[in-house]
């Protein structure tokens, strides 16, 4: 799965904002926390659930089931917006 390409981020004040640059995708803006952040910078490239998770054991001193669970809520509300490329 990957982050569209019409979707957009840029990071100001410490946050991430993200925009989708085509009308048709999504008209609105999502501004992420840190860990939000981190996982739609991984799907800025080809990359899978199972990785993203692995990517956030390494960054994060958290539970994994905690992180999954964090991925999870991340990427579904990002395919609610028809953010990702399946």
């Amino acid at each position: 799965m990957k982050l569209k390409s019409s979707f957009i981020t840029q990071d100001v004040d410490g946050k991430q904002i993200m925009v989708c640059v085509s009308s048709a995708e999504f008209n609105g803006m999502v501004k992420s926390n840190a860990t939000a952040a981190f996982i739609i910078d991984l799907l800025k490239t080809d990359t899978s659930r199972e990785d993203i998770i692995s990517a956030m054991l390494e960054k994060y001193d958290a539970p994994e089931e905690r992180i999954a669970s964090d991925v999870d809520m991340v990427i579904s509300k990002l395919r609610e917006i028809n953010a990702i490329e399946e």
